[in-house]
């Protein structure tokens, strides 16, 4: 059984073993959490190649060998040979860091679900590695679902959320308050990319509370 958790990376090491095509897409997905990312690989694709030219990423260029991986949070294993991963596991163990290791996720330390992502709304999918197949079709299907109407909604919604706590100082207010503006004729309408109406509807939820929309 594992347990679910959002990471905040921002200015935190962490290393990528491997420079192919797994190794990028963890290295796009580190770099979006602002992450500080060291690639060790003698060979990157183009793309890493250019973050590199760009100062995003620092570059280990030798094959890895039983290197100390010390002061890395965060080490993602992704070379094509399982004994290297295997190697830089335990290296990455002994130093203190969370292994991931792309050839097997029973036997990493965390492992990365399936995605969709709405603005800050972010769904995600996981099988515990049992089946990635699974897991890409249930994204798929949350992202035919849940559109970027989703992600322009919950702005709405956090930009009103410190207004209400002003407001509405009774924890049974709020609640009153959030069932009407995330009603399901709202979501339905945000469904169907009727943003004009849903934002109405909104509206007449925060009138109701003698908020000035």
């Amino acid at each position: 059984m594992t347990y679910p958790v959002n990471l905040h990376l921002e200015g935190r090491h962490c290393a990528v073993i491997g420079g192919g095509g797994v190794a990028e897409r963890k290295v796009r997905a580190l770099l979006e959490a602002k992450a500080r990312v060291t690639v060790i690989s003698p060979v990157l694709t183009s793309w890493l190649q250019d973050r590199l030219a760009a100062g995003h990423l620092v570059q280990w260029a030798v094959p890895y060998s039983g290197q100390p991986l010390t002061g890395y949070f965060l080490v993602f294993c992704t070379t094509n040979r399982r004994e290297v991963n295997r190697l830089a596991a335990a290296a990455a163990r002994q130093a203190g860091a969370l292994v991931n290791l792309a050839d097997d996720g029973e036997g990493s330390d965390f492992t990365i679900p399936s995605q969709v992502r709405r603005g800050d709304l972010l769904l995600t999918v996981s099988t515990g590695g049992k089946s990635p197949a699974l897991s890409r079709r249930l994204r798929e299907e949350l992202a035919e679902r849940y559109g970027s109407e989703y992600g322009l909604y919950l702005e709405r919604l956090a930009a009103l959320r410190e207004e209400i706590k002003t407001v509405l100082a009774d924890s049974k207010d709020r609640e009153a308050f959030w069932r009407q503006a995330l009603d399901e004729e709202i979501l339905k309408l945000l469904k169907q990319g009727r943003i004009e109406e849903a934002e109405e509807k909104i509206q007449h939820a925060v009138s109701c509370c003698g908020i000035k929309p």
